[in-house]
């Protein structure tokens, strides 16, 4: 599925893989995010962290007639507060899908799916 904008010079689509690859680029920049989770931990693994290459697992494009959701599955550092660093991510996302691509997201509703010490 693809998201579809229409500027005067003509169409554009946009697939929702690289809405997810964008938003979860974003997500990475924010403090606190050790690493995004996958959807499906059960069948995937329970302590796998993402790389960049497959942010699209761990981030979930819907959108209804004129509204865009995204659901994100992050792991976040112990020892931060975990709702300032879902809601930054919640607004570096929102800011980052506007600037890059235009798109007016209605909602990023973020996942926690683990902690994770930092090695040191």
């Amino acid at each position: 599925m693809s998201i579809e904008l229409k500027t005067m010079y003509g169409q554009i689509d946009i697939s929702n893989e690289v809405i997810a690859t964008i938003a979860g680029g974003a997500a990475i920049d924010c403090y606190g995010i050790v690493g995004m989770a996958s959807k499906n931990q059960i069948k995937d693994g329970l302590t796998e962290i993402l790389r960049k290459e497959n942010f699209s697992r761990g981030v979930i494009v819907r959108q209804d007639d004129e509204s865009i959701n995204i659901d994100m599955y992050i792991i976040v550092s112990y020892g931060t507060k975990i709702s300032e660093v879902a809601h930054n991510v919640q607004t570096k996302v929102k800011y980052t899908l506007d600037q890059t691509v235009g798109l007016a997201v209605d909602s990023v509703n973020i996942f926690v799916q683990g902690v994770r010490v930092a090695n040191t």
